[in-house]
């Protein structure tokens, strides 16, 4: 089949169906929106809903929540265009109303320091997931770059219960590999790697070995593929590349388990600067130093037909599109029900 004809079945599917991107970041600049309306460029690529990042790594509590109080003011300013994905539900009305819903995520349990009670409030102010540690370790567990991983403390275990009980998604990207097994091993709900590649295809501390694919479609689970291209292979970002990644997930584990989680950065500058502020904690030799390199939403289209020149139907197509994503985030809503 010509690459015309793929692209054209790709592009009906995309408009056919609900398209999910579960990590993408704005910059971090609460004052400052001025990137904000390059969402647009999700919208017109396909997607019907983009989670942005309100915090990082070593951020607190207060910078937490100035990114939260920012994105949804912008948000509810402009709601011919989009709208904050408080319910699963909202998904679905965004795609109905032509609009992109946006949600909310965290990158490190640092969000909360010691204070259980914050994971509620940021639940209710629209944050879907939050990942256990950022790179490196903290009152939760251990990070993926560091030295040692002490596994998963009597805090995290605390923070891994409260957050099922008020249906945030416990991720574990970015974090050490025994303590995203404890994780795996504790939960009693789906958790996620909302945004990791596949050591198998990419040997770098940030990418997960199969024994954790397992472990985490075990759990009822996903594993969400980001773009960034030192994680995809030597700073990649063509997108095969990136919809080998895909396969190599959907061959282990079927194509359940499997979704879309670009992790774009849009202010490339804010990247280049903290990268140069903070190198002492990025070791050399993982590809960091060759700067950042991104899939971009508007490929999401090649990646589609790649799948389909694959074999790919379109039932599997649609799971990994967006219904893995509603599925999971629907089973964690209605827990907090019972």
């Amino acid at each position: 089949m010509e690459s015309t004809e793929l692209e054209s079945r790709a592009r009906s599917l995309i408009d056919a169906t609900l398209v999910w991107d579960n990590h993408a970041c704005m910059p971090l600049r609460p004052l400052d929106p001025g990137f904000l309306p390059q969402l647009e460029r999700h919208r017109r690529a396909g997607f019907d809903v983009v989670m942005l990042n309100v915090g990082f790594g070593d951020q607190g509590i207060e910078e937490h929540m100035r990114m939260v109080a920012a994105l949804r003011h912008w948000i509810a300013g402009h709601p011919e265009q989009y709208l904050l994905l408080e319910r699963v539900a909202d998904a679905e009305e965004a795609r109905r109303s032509d609009r992109l819903a946006v949600g909310l995520d965290i990158e490190g349990a640092n969000a909360i320091g010691d204070q259980l009670s914050l994971i509620q409030i940021y639940r209710q102010l629209g944050v879907r997931w939050m990942a256990m540690a950022y790179n490196r370790n903290n009152r939760v567990g251990g990070g993926c770059q560091d030295d040692e991983d002490p596994g998963l403390s009597d805090f995290g275990r605390a923070v891994v219960r409260e957050m099922e009980r008020v249906g945030m998604a416990v991720c574990v990207s970015h974090t050490g590999h025994r303590t995203a097994r404890d994780v795996l091993g504790y939960a009693r709900r789906p958790v996620i790697f909302s945004h990791s590649n596949c050591a198998a295809l990419r040997a770098h501390p940030r990418n997960i070995p199969d024994a954790l694919i397992r472990d985490c479609a075990a759990t009822g689970g996903l594993v969400g593929i980001n773009g960034v291209g030192i994680f995809l292979g030597a700073n990649d970002i063509a997108s095969e590349t990136y919809a080998r990644h895909i396969d190599h997930v959907v061959q282990l584990v079927g194509p359940r388990h499997v979704n879309i989680a670009l992790d774009y950065v849009f202010d490339r500058q804010e990247l280049d600067e903290y990268m140069e502020k903070m190198k002492h904690t990025f070791p050399a030799g993982l590809g960091y130093e060759l700067g950042g390199r991104f899939v971009a939403p508007e490929q999401l289209t090649e990646i589609v037909a790649t799948l389909l020149r694959w074999g790919y139907d379109e039932t599997s197509l649609i799971a990994i599109l967006g219904g893995n994503m509603m599925r999971v985030m629907s089973e964690l809503e209605e827990g907090t029900k019972q």
